[in-house]
């Protein structure tokens, strides 16, 4: 398959997930009361709102310098913010999380690192903040009455947690041992006999990712990351109960913590353009656990269209007032430019990788002064 058929084959199953969301998300809502609550909310509630989502913003941008500090790359905070609002706004407005490229692509344009170490970096934050939701979601399922929650909530629960443990088991062993381990799962994927041609790009791939998760080797600056992304996601929570508090609706701390990390795990799946449809229906599910129906369908649904709507506003907003600041002298940048140009710079870095990688797994051992054969501690590493 070519590569424009497989983007076309991403975005066709992108639009497939947004129509499904959305038709969820509507079926039974009362319109007339959803407009009604969301008129009936006093700009006072929308500020503190945005206050919260501008301190969630802070955190999930700046615990990026602790993974970027194990490269040895250092860029200051408020640099760091232009890049990370364009970068945002990308992963919000696009499908398929095509904007997760931007990020990387104007961070290895202005400083002395690879494109592929900079994607590493991002795959570090993905995988983290999977597993973290989904530890959260785990926890307040464990806490709650059984009935409380829906089997659709129930089976999230547990598929998300095993997922994503496995994720993190495969990764702490690869560190170790890294060519038996994709030996080992190209086995039980049994691609190596049905698709040997693709097992040899996933295996590449794979190391790809793997390299990059060295960074869990820095322990000071990894235990920095986590406590920001521990404070991003603790910002954002808090900020979602205050939203629903105002709305009138009787959601606990807990039910929106719930809520949050059940909806960030609907949105781990292959997102809608501008996560439309995806997020009303996280919410809505999540909502049905705590709330009669009935509310859901109403007061329920407006929170949810007015959590996407200010979201969407502060991100797309900020990013606009920032996307200037990374264009280079005497010329414009646009989101569709660095769109096309991140995702170029990213097949071209995957690419290099993998011919690197080849390139060093046929080289024959050196000998080293003396004539002697180099011990197995002296060969390069691989990275």
């Amino acid at each position: 398959m070519t590569p424009g058929l497989r983007m076309a084959a991403k975005v066709a199953v992108s639009l497939a997930v947004g129509a499904v969301c959305i038709a969820y998300a509507i079926h039974g809502m009362n319109g007339p009361a959803v407009l009604a609550a969301v008129r009936a909310l006093p700009l006072s509630a929308v500020a503190i709102y945005l206050a919260t989502v501008a301190v969630t913003h802070l955190f999930r941008a700046w615990r990026w310098d602790y993974l970027l500090r194990s490269l040895d790359v250092r860029v200051p905070l408020g640099r760091l913010l232009v890049i990370s609002s364009v970068g945002f706004m990308a992963i919000l407005a696009l499908p398929i999380r095509l904007g997760e490229f931007v990020r990387p692509y104007f961070l290895a344009r202005e400083q002395r690192v690879r494109m592929s170490a900079a994607l590493g970096t991002v795959a570090v934050e993905r995988i983290m903040d999977g597993l973290l939701i989904s530890i959260l979601f785990f926890i307040s399922y464990l806490g709650s009455a059984r009935d409380a929650f829906s089997p659709e909530l129930r089976v999230g629960a547990w598929l998300s947690l095993g997922g994503f443990l496995g994720l993190a088991t495969f990764l702490a062993l690869a560190q170790v041992w890294t060519e038996k381990t994709i030996a080992l799962v190209l086995r039980l994927s049994l691609l190596e006999r049905l698709a040997p041609a693709r097992a040899h790009r996933i295996a590449d791939k794979l190391r790809s990712l793997i390299s990059g998760f060295r960074v869990l080797g820095d322990g000071r600056n990894f235990a920095m990351f986590l406590l920001q992304s521990l404070l991003y996601w603790g910002s954002n929570g808090v900020g979602m109960w205050i939203l629903a508090r105002q709305m009138g609706l009787d959601l606990s701390m807990s039910a929106a913590f719930t809520t949050m990390a059940f909806t960030g795990v609907v949105l781990m799946v292959p997102n809608s353009p501008g996560l439309v449809g995806q997020f009303e229906a996280g919410i809505k599910i999540a909502l049905l656990a705590y709330l009669p129906a009935s509310v859901v369908n109403a007061g329920g649904m407006a929170y949810a269209i007015l959590l996407h709507g200010l979201q969407t506003i502060w991100y797309v907003g900020v990013g606009l007032l920032a996307l200037p600041a990374l264009a280079p002298a005497s010329a414009r940048t646009s989101i569709g430019e660095a769109l096309r140009e991140s995702t170029l710079a990213a097949e071209e870095a995957a690419r290099e990788e993998i011919g690197t990688r080849r390139a060093k797994a046929a080289l024959p051992p050196q000998p080293i002064a003396g004539g002697s054969e180099p011990s197995r501690g002296s060969e390069v590493e691989m990275t």
